[in-house]
């Protein structure tokens, strides 16, 4: 078993809760800005609100929250994206001591019901009509819950018009008793398989990783002399969006807010916010960098930007020699065509990004090498950081000057890691959670002699850098007897512009397998690309021999990575991406491997059929046609889950 801790962490320990840092502010600094808002919807101009301004709005917001019954402990859950309101509402709530219940927006009917049910919430607030429609649908099982407040019909200026009489120094004196160790937030685990579980989150623990972060990376958020701006788009209702909240609110930052995660608006967030600092997750990463390609080919200068971010993977790996004491950096050839491309490609992606960033986090999943070089490459190093919903958000992070891309870092200071003989990782530390909700079995199952146990998998290399390979549940064991962890081919599979999801299968099959579904905008680029002669049906079948071709390209490039046994050797292109609605991902986006599985199981026992009908002129003792990735795609029309589902339901 490895285990690995770094010094005790240098940092004060909290003495109240998570609003106290607000206050704290607009005491010292009060004019500071602390949040940025549109003026108006689609508006490229963002007006600032200071420290007092923020602290005011928290105020005559606890001050209706109290008016209306709201006390300590009390559980009141937010069911809205990732808006201004959701962080001033949140910040009343914890001034008063209750407790924020986050629930995706995406999430279901039955979804919400058993979150509100399982907290015994007695409030909620909610975005529109149809959340206030999905609540009131499910109100009769839900005798604790007293009121539905709906942002777009004025709630806010309700609650305050409500508590208007209160005076300063009662709110003042409900935020004085509340203790580090009260929970401050019940935070639901995606729940890939069962019902989700409700992670208490105590104002300590949330606090811990933040001011951790700030103490030994906060100065890298913005350039020396200017403040940190951070862009927040990333939901709340996970643990990830909830610590860049926390973390820009402790750290002083500007925080700005994005609730529509579609690229054009996100793009043009970005443009006209113009962060210091990027906070996303691997999938966004992976969009933008497809973006980058798509709009670099639209243009003409596809071969060029293939170029250009060759040569910054290679540069970034080369600097990654030197800081590592492996290498002398990069020689004079390559130095040279990076200055070209810094000039040329590089400078331009930047301005894509709003032109102030040059350092990113990355965290719900790890990050590609491949991609983290790409992006050191182009001047905005990504640090690929690791955390749990159950440990209130990041344990690791690359540490400053010794960054090791392909790795999540080292622990924090003040919290160890374990690997556990089978490869699971294994958490202690001061954010770690308070236990699940109503069920003690679940929670004494992971905290065991107050270590959590992950379910990830993962190993420290000899520098105590830490790699994660994959959820242990997630595990494909083949026919054969071979384990595979499918996380990282997945991830390798996404690299291709064309490929947006990837499902590896394989239990108790004589190989690895892929359901692989494709970027919609990016196969409109592609197809528009090819130009190919003939009338309309010739053309159609041409078009789809080369996007038959394509797709086993990328298959063969994700394979070069890994051995044979564990390697792609059939797979199936789905007619249309999975998603929420269908549910076939969680509300936070995860795959919910099993679901797919079933409502794909008849597609996979014909795309593992179609291979072993073929004959083979290999050994006997070796599975027949396995040899070759197949390409079998499934038409448009009449495919997918719900032919199938049909299919199984005669």
């Amino acid at each position: 078993m490895r285990e690995t801790a770094l010094a005790p962490r240098a940092v004060p320990p909290l003495t109240g809760s998570l609003a106290d840092s607000l206050f704290e502010t607009a005491a010292r600094t009060p004019t500071l800005p602390m949040l940025a808002r549109r003026r108006g919807p689609g508006s490229a101009v963002w007006d600032e609100v200071s420290a007092v301004e923020f602290r005011d709005e928290v105020v005559d917001l606890a001050k209706g929250l109290i008016a209306s019954g709201i006390s300590p402990g009390d559980r009141v859950a937010i069911l809205a994206r990732t808006r201004y309101e959701w962080t001033v509402f949140s910040y009343a709530l914890w001034t008063v001591g209750a407790e924020v219940v986050p629930i995706f927006p995406t999430s279901s009917r039955d979804q919400v019901e058993w979150i509100l049910r399982d907290a015994g919430c007695v409030g909620v607030l909610v975005e529109d009509e149809q959340s206030v429609m999905t609540v009131g649908s499910v109100c009769a099982s839900l005798p604790a819950l007293r009121h539905v407040w709906q942002l777009d019909a004025g709630a806010l200026d309700a609650l305050v018009a409500r508590g208007a009489f209160l005076p300063f120094a009662t709110v003042d004196s409900m935020r004085r008793i509340v203790l580090p160790d009260s929970t401050a937030v019940v935070a639901y685990t995606s729940g890939t398989s069962g019902r989700a579980l409700g992670c208490a989150l105590s104002h300590r623990g949330l606090a811990a990783p933040c001011d951790t972060l700030l103490a030994g990376w906060g100065h890298t958020v913005a350039p020396p002399g200017e403040q940190g701006a951070v862009l927040a788009y990333l939901p709340f209702s996970h643990v990830y969006g909830l610590m860049i909240q926390n973390l820009c609110v402790r750290g002083g930052f500007l925080l700005a807010h994005e609730p529509v995660t579609t690229g054009e608006a996100l793009s043009s967030a970005l443009r006209s916010f113009r962060p210091t600092h990027l906070y996303a997750v691997p999938s966004v990463l992976e969009k933008i960098y497809k973006n980058f390609l798509r709009s670099a080919q639209q243009a003409g200068h596809g071969a060029l930007f293939e170029r250009a971010a060759d040569t910054a993977r290679d540069f970034a790996a080369a600097l990654e020699r030197r800081r590592l004491g492996r290498g002398a950096g990069p020689g004079f050839d390559l130095r040279l065509q990076h200055a070209l491309y810094e000039r040329t490609v590089y400078r331009r992606l930047r301005t894509a990004l709003g032109g102030r960033v040059s350092r990113a986090t990355s965290g719900g999943s790890p990050l590609s090498r491949e991609l983290s070089l790409f992006y050191e490459g182009i001047g905005v190093y990504v640090h690929d950081g690791y955390g749990l919903t159950e440990t209130s958000g990041g344990v690791t992070m690359q540490p400053l000057g010794r960054e090791k891309s392909g790795t999540v870092g080292q622990p924090l200071p003040g919290t160890e890691i374990r690997v556990a003989d089978d490869g699971e990782i294994l958490v202690r530390g001061p954010s770690l959670f308070q236990g699940y909700v109503g069920d003690g079995s679940a929670t004494r199952e992971v905290l065991r002699g107050g270590w959590l146990a992950t379910g990830d998998l993962g190993h420290l290399d000899d520098e105590n850098y830490l790699a994660i390979t994959g959820r242990k549940k997630d595990v494909i064991i083949t026919s054969g007897g071979k384990s595979v962890a499918p996380a990282a081919l997945e991830q390798r599979l996404r690299m291709h512009p064309l490929v947006q999801q990837a499902v590896l299968v394989g239990d108790n099959r004589p190989c690895v397998g892929a359901l692989l579904t494709l970027d919609p905008e990016f196969l409109s680029h592609w197809r528009a690309s090819l130009a190919l002669p003939g009338d309309a049906p010739a053309r159609e079948a041409r078009e789809e021999n080369a996007l038959r071709e394509e797709i086993a390209r990328a298959v063969a490039a994700a394979n070069s990575a890994v051995s044979r046994s564990e390697s792609v050797r059939v797979f199936r292109v789905l007619p249309a991406p999975f998603d929420v609605a269908g549910g076939l991902l969680t509300p936070s986006m995860k795959l919910r491997r099993d679901e797919i599985v079933r409502t794909y199981a008849l597609e996979i026992d014909a795309m593992y059929a179609a291979r072993s009908h073929r004959p083979s002129s290999r050994p006997p003792e070796e599975p027949a046609g396995w040899e070759d990735a197949d390409s079998v795609f499934l038409r448009r029309s009449g495919a997918g889950p719900a032919a199938g589902a049909a299919h199984r339901r005669d």
